[in-house]
């Protein structure tokens, strides 16, 4: 019994130990990938490939989520609103909530979910059988092929789709607003043009960047470390790393946009 706050403890420290050992090399391996970008030969044309695949192929996903979020907004946001006799202010309402908040939220989170996961299983693949270390042994640095052309093309990809995102949900919320609801054209777009400002934009691109960067290290890390799995070995390992990847990511996406509204408001 006399060991056991000390045993508490270890039971306590063990795990934070494990989170912050985690969260360093998550860092140091961030850090290795945007310092390849500048050594790497061809970065740019492997750097497209994964703006296709990242960016362009999830468009369509993009445009589906942003069109009903705009439209949801629009039918919440006209019912609050309506209460209190100020329905004109719904172009306000919906512009900002999409500008500052779910465009990049939103978007970030349809990515790693569409995106963030083939990354991870694509790599974990790659390393259960071997093929990490065939580029090794050829002399090709890793990281440089793998992780700085996809840490490229997020930077690229996320903060284009979130701006797609943004317009496409403010026509939503306009189509329930304006055409389902009727309220006037004119004080829709009036409302957000007079309330949107550059500030809000540029707080909505600079998340989408911080969201970039936190996908893609989560999603390469992952996959580039299946190997070490504890839980799993093989194919288990790939997908315990995807599973781990997307839930890591939503998570840390949350918690940074909180972060990160409380410095931009």
């Amino acid at each position: 019994m006399a060991y056991a706050p000390t045993a508490f403890l270890a039971a306590l420290g063990r795990p934070v130990l494990e989170y912050i050992n985690t969260a360093g090399a998550m860092t140091l391996f961030l850090l290795s990938g945007i310092y390849h970008i500048g050594t790497s030969r061809k970065i740019w044309q492997r750097s497209l490939q994964q703006v296709y695949l990242i960016g362009s192929k999830s468009l369509f996903l993009i445009l589906l989520i942003g069109i009903f979020c705009g439209m949801v907004l629009g039918l919440q946001g006209y019912y609050t609103l309506v209460q209190f006799g100020s329905v004109g202010m719904l172009g306000s309402a919906v512009s900002l909530t999409l500008i500052r908040e779910l465009g990049p939220v939103l978007t970030a989170i349809m990515l790693t979910g569409r995106a963030g996961s083939s990354i991870t299983a694509e790599i974990g693949v790659m390393r259960i059988s071997d093929q990490i270390d065939a580029l090794d042994v050829m002399d090709i640095n890793s990281m440089a092929y793998l992780v700085s052309p996809r840490i490229v093309a997020s930077l690229i990809s996320f903060p284009l789709l979130t701006a797609i995102f943004d317009t496409i949900g403010i026509i939503g919320g306009y189509l329930t607003g304006v055409l389902m609801l009727g309220i006037n054209q004119g004080a829709y777009f009036f409302r957000i043009q007079n309330s949107v400002t550059l500030v809000d934009v540029t707080g909505g691109f600079w998340k989408s960047l911080v969201f970039a960067l936190i996908v893609t290290t989560v999603c390469c890390f992952q996959g580039y470390f299946t190997h070490k799995r504890r839980d799993s070995v093989g194919p288990a390992a790939v997908g315990n790393a995807t599973t781990s990847a997307v839930v890591i990511s939503c998570i840390l996406i949350l918690v940074a946009d909180y972060i990160l509204t409380s410095f931009l408001l």
